[in-house]
């Protein structure tokens, strides 16, 4: 199979950016299914059912989410109602976290892919164990056997976190792909047990910016330890990042995994098609 995941969409910036290039990318690369993080697609802050419909109709065939899933109130109800929305699934337990940590999906062509959303622990959120809940979704639908493929998002600030994630996935994900920082890393590689990896896919956002932001509030934050307002999304032309992975149809591991970084200012990078 031919798998792309995009990073975090940031703002209208990211959101048309995904809408201008990913239906190019999906017809050169034969894309047989694609994974969005949406957390900061609505204005920078979590996500509405108007913001995933932009990103559905861009060519997303799943969206994930994070630290910010629940800005945005109508995120509690609009993810009952749309299954191929994934919240983190190591949420606490007595939180009672509406929607779905992990879901199957079908491609046209009849394979299956499981999509998971965890959420590290370091300078983060109070959560539960995500080793645990990546642990349990990957044995109740093993690779290789009822998920043709498997992509874990693991959504988190520390790279250590995100590299032990992948490690513990080696032999079991098709790939481990950490979001959140928001900078595209530049260690795509494939793991000894055949798992795709990559620290972060980088945000979908104008890099003219801080971390997708506008850089004035940043900045006096930064040096005056002051705040006067909200963090609000660049608005220049995006750069469109993420990994491309090919799996083995007969294991569901990785054969090749390269970086995607497309518009904006960042240098670009597309695989070449096979």
């Amino acid at each position: 199979m031919r798998l792309a995941f995009f990073g975090d969409v940031i703002g209208k910036s990211g959101r048309d950016g995904l809408s201008d290039h990913l239906p190019g990318l999906k017809r050169v690369l034969k894309l047989d299914f694609v994974v969005v993080n949406a957390e900061n697609a609505a204005g920078g802050f979590g996500i509405t059912e108007n913001t995933a419909k932009e990103l559905f109709m861009a060519g997303a065939d799943c969206l994930t989410l994070g630290n910010h899933s629940w800005d945005q109130r109508e995120a509690l109800t609009y993810i009952v109602r749309e299954p191929r929305l994934i919240r983190p699934a190591n949420y606490p337990r007595l939180m009672d976290a509406p929607g779905a940590g992990a879901n199957l999906f079908e491609t046209p062509s009849g394979k299956t892919v499981l999509v998971m959303n965890v959420l590290g622990r370091i300078h983060m959120d109070a959560v539960d164990d995500p080793f645990g809940a990546v642990d349990r979704e990957l044995n109740a639908a093993p690779l290789g056997h009822v998920a043709d493929a498997v992509i874990v998002d693991m959504h988190c600030e520390a790279t250590s976190e995100k590299m032990a994630m992948g490690h513990f996935c080696d032999g079991r994900a098709s790939l481990v792909v950490g979001t959140h920082t928001h900078v595209p890393t530049a260690d795509a590689q494939i793991l000894p047990g055949g798992t795709a990896y990559q620290t972060d896919a980088g945000g979908c956002c104008d890099y003219d910016s801080v971390i997708g932001n506008e850089k004035e509030e940043p900045l006096r934050r930064f040096t005056t330890r002051i705040s006067q307002g909200r963090y609000t999304p660049a608005h220049g032309p995006a750069t469109i990042c993420g990994v491309y992975v090919e799996t083995d149809d007969k294991t569901g591991l990785a054969v090749r995994i390269e970086p995607i970084r497309v518009g904006g200012r960042l240098k670009q990078a597309i695989p070449e098609a096979a």
